[in-house]
């Protein structure tokens, strides 16, 4: 899945071989003035990530489980209901894993800690470790390693386009998966901020931390999108190579290198995002993201 400047496309291989390709307006849910407003749009774009990347989960896997020759040139429908309610479930579990379980974890040990920066400090690292561990683990899986491909060559299809190549097999061959722009470097990001923001907090009732980082969420998106920003902006200098290298490094976990296949994919959605925002695969004005 790539993200242009208005639209985003969606490629994925179909059993009998093809590639299924379509493109999408970005909802203006998602765009327009407050887009363009620093530290408001940090939660919206967070918001758009969760969106989209379950939209386009649950298509393509409706895509990879049809027959072959099925429904070729029809594109899959995710009914609202059904994304309403796979986010709810995961907005759910991921509150439930990666904050009130370090919570929980700091509970025990509480009663041994005097200062209350302290024991915001160990849950925020205790976050970070889960965060780290999770993602790590799931590429156990068969499935996921072949996600991980995928996010993989979306990104070295991204690389291609910004170095004003073009987008062929053999020159997205040539760059690294890692990319700054990742939504993975954002959760790291937010998961970093969180740490510094949390700890600040005091030390209420378990209700009440679970509340206040919950509250705070959207506000430490903000802070984090515009630490991206600022990042990729002076991604020349040594200071923004330093506050992007944690999201490049948890990159090694969650992308792999793709095969031809794969690469052709990612190449075929890039294609289309740029063809819907009406701009040529060698034009170098906005770049798009994965």
């Amino acid at each position: 899945m790539i993200r242009g400047v208005r639209h985003y496309s969606l490629a994925v291989r179909r059993p009998d071989g093809g590639i299924y390709c379509a493109t999408e307006p970005v909802s203006t849910r998602f765009s327009g003035r407050v887009r363009r407003i620093p530290f408001l749009r940090g939660a919206l774009i967070l918001a758009e990530t969760l969106w989209l990347g379950m939209k386009s989960l649950q298509r393509s896997a409706i895509l990879a489980a049809e027959e072959p020759g099925a429904g070729n040139g029809a594109q899959p429908q995710v009914s609202g209901w059904t994304m309403g309610l796979t986010m709810a479930i995961a907005l759910a579990l991921g509150i439930g894993i990666f904050l009130v379980l370090p919570l929980l974890a700091v509970r025990l040990i509480d009663p041994f800690l005097a200062s209350s920066v302290v024991s915001n400090l160990i849950e925020g690292v205790i976050r970070l470790v889960i965060l780290v561990a999770y993602v790590a683990g799931i590429s156990a899986m068969k499935d996921i390693r072949r996600v991980y491909a995928y996010h993989g060559a979306e990104h070295m299809a991204v690389h291609t386009y910004e170095a004003g190549q073009a987008l062929t097999v053999d020159n997205v061959r040539r760059h690294p998966t890692p990319h700054p722009r990742c939504g993975t470097a954002f959760l790291l990001t937010v998961a970093v901020v969180s740490v510094l923001v949390f700890a600040l907090l005091g030390r209420p009732d378990l209700e009440w931390r679970i509340l206040s980082r919950i509250v705070l969420i959207p506000v430490v998106a903000a802070a984090s999108y515009e630490i991206i920003r600022f990042a990729g902006a002076h991604r020349r200098a040594w200071f923004g190579q330093a506050l992007a290298a944690p999201g490049l490094l948890l990159q090694l976990i969650t992308t792999r290198q793709p095969d031809e296949a794969q690469i052709e994919v990612a190449i075929a959605a890039m294609t289309a995002a740029l063809a819907a925002d009406g701009q040529a695969a060698d034009e170098t004005a906005p770049l798009p993201s994965q």
